[in-house]
């Protein structure tokens, strides 16, 4: 038995942001924002649209698409960093109830940038330990609604976007998900982290603030280049396969300048690593399913193809997988 994506979606909204459009409003320019990490413009919700909106557009596309109903879903996991809610309810459950997937189990998954990693990883076990048919995983994130605005080291980095895969448990073995490596460095977590109080006192309550993004650019760009690099490492050791059974790499969009360094270190052609940073920026979770849902629309995905996904980012975590299309 093997667990396919059957499926693979994503909704982005239309509102496009472009660099000078930022520039305009913040000390930056379009030519260092490019030059510095690879974007040229984000994308961002509109005014009342949440996490679970742009999940539920990804979901109904990936549904449509795999010829399944909502109600043949057996679990739904959501990969995200920016819920609805705070704490509770999970954005999974808002997911259920606004597809009408009565009968699917739903839960969030909170692993920063490698977030959908995680969730395909835990969604792929969970179809082949129960016997269940099918899964919705999503990365999605609204990070426009805890981005510092006035900020113009992280302003430039972030957009918003959901990808949403189906995975169907099938009798074909060798295909599907097929080995995974996940990873994590907790000591790092103030180095891309909310920006909240922290609830430590019984009964005292401070005065709400919204969340915001705080990062430590050159400590998150150091860790990012040497997860990648561990992970492939990892990933290769456990499988024994060699870089050049890969037909693609799809890694988190954060940052073409990481990307570009990990390739150097092995020696990997560019033309082998998919990149859709410039258009979409930072989507964080979201950004390898809207990144493999562009492939798929351009037919670059074919039938037994060998893809790695690699994820690094806020926990700090990190992770990678084999994919056999």
């Amino acid at each position: 038995m093997s667990v396919v994506i059957r499926a693979i979606s994503s909704y982005v909204p239309p509102l496009r942001l472009t660099n000078e459009e930022l520039a305009a409003r913040m000390d930056t320019t379009d030519e260092w924002i490019r030059s510095h990490t690879g974007i040229r413009a984000r994308h961002i919700a509109p005014d009342g649209m949440q996490a679970s909106d742009l999940a539920v557009n990804a979901a109904k596309s990936a549904l449509e698409k795999a010829k399944i109903s909502p109600h043949d879903l057996d679990y739904i996991v959501v990969a995200t960093a920016t819920p609805d809610y705070f704490g509770f309810p999970a954005t999974a459950c808002v997911v259920q109830d606004k597809l009408g997937a009565y009968e699917a189990s739903a839960f969030d998954v909170a692993a920063g940038c490698t977030g959908f990693v995680y969730a395909l990883n835990i969604a792929s076990s969970i179809l082949e330990s129960s016997h269940g048919g099918h899964a919705l995983v999503i990365g999605a994130e609204c990070l426009s609604r805890v981005t510092d605005w006035s900020d113009r080291s992280t302003a430039v980095l972030f957009g918003d976007g959901a990808g949403a895969a189906i995975l169907s448990r099938i009798d074909e073995p060798g295909r599907g998900c097929l080995s995974f490596i996940l990873g994590a460095d907790g000591s790092g977590a103030k180095d891309l982290y909310l920006v909240q109080p922290e609830r430590t006192q019984a009964f005292s309550r401070q005065t709400p603030i919204v969340p915001t993004i705080s990062m430590n650019g050159k400590k998150v760009y150091d860790f990012a280049v040497k997860s990648i690099t561990l992970a492939i490492e990892r990933l290769l050791h456990k499988t024994a396969y060699r870089l050049e059974d890969f037909s693609w790499i799809v890694p988190h969009q954060a940052n073409a300048r990481i990307v570009q360094a990990a390739a150097k270190r092995f020696s990997i052609p560019m033309e082998k690593i998919y990149m859709n940073i410039e258009e979409y920026a930072n989507t964080s979770s979201a950004s390898i399913p809207i990144a493999l849902a562009e492939m798929d629309e351009k037919s670059l995905l074919k039938r037994n193809d060998l893809v790695m996904l690699v994820g690094f980012g806020a926990g700090l975590t990190y992770g990678a997988a084999v994919v056999r299309w």
